[in-house]
C-alpha cells in the first residue's frame, strides 16, 4: 500500500460522497422542511439513471441525456407531489412511510414494464472515457473527476441558493420554524412544491451521473436510499451544510473501509477468515460512524432546528 493508492482512494471517496450529497440534500430538505418521510426519493434517483442511459444511447449526447433525465424526473415528481405527496403533509410518519413505500413498488414495476428486467449498460461519454495523468504514477479516470467537479459545483450552487436568495430564505424559515413561517405569510404550499421538485432534480442528476459507473437496474433506488438516510441522520435533519459534511464523511469512510480493511485483516488473520470478515466490517463502517456521531451529538452535526 503506497501513497498513490491512498490518494486514489481518497478521490474515489470524495466522488462517492459528493454523489451521496446530491441525493441526501433533497431528502433532508423534504424531511426537514415538509416533515415528510419520502422513501420514494430513491426511485427518483433510479428514474434519472434509466432516462439518462436511454437518451444517451439514442442521442450519443451525454449532456443532453443528463438534461432530459433531470427534466423528466422533475416533471414526474411534480405530478407525484400533486397527486400523492401533498395529501401526506399533515399525516403521521407511519402513513407517509407506507404510502411512499407503495410508490417504490409501483416505480419498480413501471421500470420493469418500460425497460424490462435486465440491467441497462450506461456508457461513459467518449470524451471522458480515458484517464488523466494527475501526477507521475497516478492515471485517474477523467469521468470520476467530472463527478467530483459536478458535485462541488452543485454544492456551491445549493449553498448560494439557500443562503443568498429570497427562495433560500423561505426554505430556511420553513426548516427552522414551519408554523412561524406560515404565520409570517409564507406560501408554504409553493415552498413545499419547489423543495420537492428541487430534491427530485438533485436525485435525478445523481442518478444520471452515477449511471456509467454503477449498475442501472431495478432496485438501485432502494440500495442508495440507506446510505442517504445515514447521511441526513449524521448531518442533522433539514441541514444542507450537515448533509454536505456527512456525505463526505460517509463517502470517505465507506471507500476506505472497502479498500483498506480486507488487506489489513489478511495481514493478521488467516486468509479464509479475512475474506469473510473484511467485506462485512467494511459494509458496517458507515453505521459505526453514525453511532459514534450520534453518541456525541444526538441531533446530528448541524441540526436545522438546533
Amino acid at each position: 500500500m503506497d501513497a498513490i493508492f491512498v490518494f486514489e482512494q481518497l478521490l474515489n471517496g470524495l466522488g462517492y460522497g459528493l454523489m451521496l450529497f446530491l441525493i441526501a440534500a433533497g431528502l433532508t430538505l423534504v424531511f426537514g422542511i415538509m416533515d415528510t418521510m419520502n422513501l420514494a426519493h430513491g426511485s427518483l434517483y433510479m428514474a434519472g439513471a434509466y432516462v439518462a442511459a436511454r437518451v444517451h444511447e439514442a442521442s450519443a449526447s451525454f449532456a443532453l441525456a443528463v438534461a432530459v433525465a433531470v427534466a423528466v424526473t422533475v416533471a414526474v415528481a411534480a405530478v407525484l407531489e400533486v397527486l400523492v405527496v401533498r395529501r401526506l403533509y399533515r399525516r403521521d410518519h407511519l402513513v407517509q412511510v407506507l404510502a411512499t413505500f407503495g410508490i417504490i413498488l409501483i416505480a419498480d414495476d413501471a421500470v420493469k414494464a418500460i425497460w424490462g428486467v435486465a440491467p441497462l449498460l450506461a456508457s461513459t461519454p467518449a470524451a471522458l472515457a480515458g484517464p488523466v495523468q494527475l501526477f507521475a504514477g497516478l492515471p485517474y479516470p477523467s469521468y470520476r473527476l467530472l463527478l467530483i467537479g459536478a458535485g462541488l459545483a452543485v454544492a456551491l450552487g445549493l449553498y448560494l441558493l439557500v443562503n443568498n436568495t429570497r427562495i433560500g430564505m423561505l426554505v430556511r424559515a420553513g426548516a427552522s420554524n414551519r408554523q412561524m413561517a406560515e404565520f409570517m405569510g409564507v406560501r408554504v404550499g409553493a415552498v413545499f412544491a419547489f423543495v420537492f421538485a428541487l430534491g427530485a432534480g438533485l436525485a435525478a442528476l445523481a442518478g444520471a451521473l452515477m449511471a456509467p459507473i454503477s449498475a442501472v437496474q431495478i432496485g438501485m433506488g432502494e440500495a442508495i436510499l440507506i446510505p442517504a438516510l445515514v447521511v441526513i441522520v449524521i448531518g442533522g435533519i433539514g441541514s444542507v451544510r450537515g448533509a454536505f459534511v456527512a456525505a463526505l464523511l460517509v463517502g470517505l469512510v465507506d471507500t476506505a473501509g472497502r479498500a483498506f480493511l480486507p488487506p489489513a485483516l489478511r495481514a493478521v488473520l488467516p486468509p479464509s477468515v479475512a475474506a469473510d470478515l473484511g467485506p462485512a466490517l467494511a459494509g458496517i463502517a458507515m453505521y459505526l460512524l453514525m453511532a459514534a456521531v450520534l453518541t456525541l451529538k444526538p441531533a446530528g452535526l448541524f441540526p436545522a432546528r438546533g
